[in-house]
């Protein structure tokens, strides 16, 4: 499922990109000799039964799925007639080939932005915005939310509120933010009542060079959805079992505090566990289905996560949060889908930004294994998932081959650049140097976040 979703997904991808340039190219009267989707040896060729006019162009597969190629005429390669020469890419004006360059990249926005509509078009379950018990201490915490807050709309003032129906927009509109601002506004109608009010939250300030400069909930303290404190399936010979805890068990209190969702009974269990000493005996009060409130003594047990210990007592916690169906109508998803586009875009070339500069961690670069990875996980989703995948990827794509790197379509555009204030391309020597230095930065790029790829999914492990 996941290599064939993502193979799919990047074949998509490739394919428009590519197009954008070949229809272009076209429309510009430049002859095409090769439209490839792939690299090295071709596995299946054809031509089109009625081309466009002065076109033969050969249409192929190959064998490497990583990306594709559109070949067009060069004079100053070949010996041509004058019909051919007047075709030749490098016989066009200026504007024309800046035309079929960026045309790759548009292609993908448009894709993108298509993907994005029939996502919001199609419509999908989405986490109401009630809030779990915040982290203790955090700005969450400190503003003075609680479980059960449901958010109904969020700013970074109280005049620049906007409204949030979901955790998902709640993550998004977090997303867009500036990781320096020093406040956030949310408007949250609090458990049991009917009025709402706002509340302040003053973020961590963000380290450079952290791995994720994006701020995001739990930086807040905004632990995820609220949901009921039950316990679900129970490992053999577990604590939990061990103090004859049921699945189904809804957890009221642990000693004298009061468990208010299933975030609090995590944290609690999970606190346990960091005290010097043995783990002290708990005393659970408990509501268990048709036997009422019911006491128990729990001891967790001590793990180590990587470099910290917790108590762990061994059962599944929680429950599904509560979902809305979110769906919108074919204006307004095409609106939504153009900001959609244009904020992904925007977040993509900040992060490049921040890369660059060194304000964000390498460690945030995926690879080919990190993309199919996700693509396998969106698309067992369901299909709104895996089109909104494809979209981030589509986005990414465009905004990559714009960087002004060679080999790339923005370094072609830089070329254009030069010899327009010139007059003159560059020479051909410096391109050969300038192609390869590009070339050999692109491979290290993909060298590195293949390595992050193997990182993250564990495989040195």
């Amino acid at each position: 499922m996941t290599v064939l979703a993502f193979l799919l997904g990047l074949g998509l991808l490739i394919t428009v990109h590519e197009w954008g340039h070949y229809r272009v190219a076209v429309a510009c009267g430049v002859k095409v000799l090769t439209f490839s989707i792939g690299f090295g040896k071709p596995l299946l060729r054809w031509k089109s039964r009625r081309p466009y006019p002065g076109q033969d162009t050969e249409f192929a597969i190959s064998l490497i799925p990583l990306g594709g190629y559109v070949k067009m005429l060069d004079a100053s390669s070949e010996a041509l007639t004058p019909a051919d020469a007047a075709m030749a890419l490098d016989r066009q004006p200026l504007w024309a080939r800046a035309a079929i360059v960026s045309a790759g990249p548009l292609a993908n926005f448009l894709l993108a932005l298509a993907l994005y509509a029939a996502t919001f078009w199609l419509g999908q379950y989405e986490t109401r915005a009630l809030l779990a018990t915040p982290v203790a201490g955090s700005p969450a915490d400190l503003a003075g939310l609680n479980s059960g807050d449901l958010v109904l709309r969020a700013g970074g003032d109280e005049s620049s509120l906007q409204d949030v129906d979901s955790m998902e927009q709640l993550r998004w509109w977090l997303m867009q933010q500036d990781p320096m601002a020093q406040v956030f506004v949310l408007e949250v109608q609090p458990k049991g009542r009917s009025s709402a009010h706002t509340v302040s939250l003053t973020p961590p300030p963000v380290v450079e060079g952290s791995s994720n400069p994006v701020t995001g909930l739990q930086d807040l303290g905004l632990v995820g959805a609220w949901s009921r404190a039950v316990l679900g399936d129970l490992q053999p010979n577990s604590a939990a079992q061990r103090a004859g805890l049921q699945r189904g068990d809804e957890v009221l209190r642990i000693n004298e505090r009061v468990i208010h969702d299933a975030a609090a009974l995590r944290a609690t269990v999970r606190a346990s566990g960091r005290a010097q000493g043995p783990i002290a005996e708990q005393l659970w009060e408990v509501h268990r289905p048709r036997q009422g409130v019911l006491l128990f003594a729990v001891t967790p047990e001590r793990v180590t996560e990587g470099t910290e210990s917790v108590g762990r007592i061994g059962a599944q916690v929680g429950e599904a949060p509560q979902k809305i169906w979110v769906q919108y109508g074919l204006v307004d998803g095409v609106v939504l889908a153009a900001q959609r586009t244009w904020e992904v875009s925007r977040l993509t070339l900040d992060m490049l930004g921040r890369l660059i500069t060194g304000r964000a961690s390498l460690d945030n670069l995926s690879g080919p294994l990190s993309m199919a990875d996700y693509a396998g996980r969106s698309a067992s989703v369901g299909l709104g998932p895996y089109l909104a995948y494809l979209a981030l990827l589509s986005v990414s794509l465009g905004v990559f081959n714009l960087l002004p790197l060679p080999v790339l379509d923005g370094g072609h555009l830089l070329y254009y650049l030069y010899e327009a204030f010139t007059g003159h391309p560059p020479s051909p020597r410096w391109l050969e140097i300038l192609q390869s230095a590009g070339m050999a930065l692109l491979m290290a790029l993909m060298a590195f976040s293949l390595f992050n790829d193997v990182v993250r999914l564990g495989w040195l492990s």
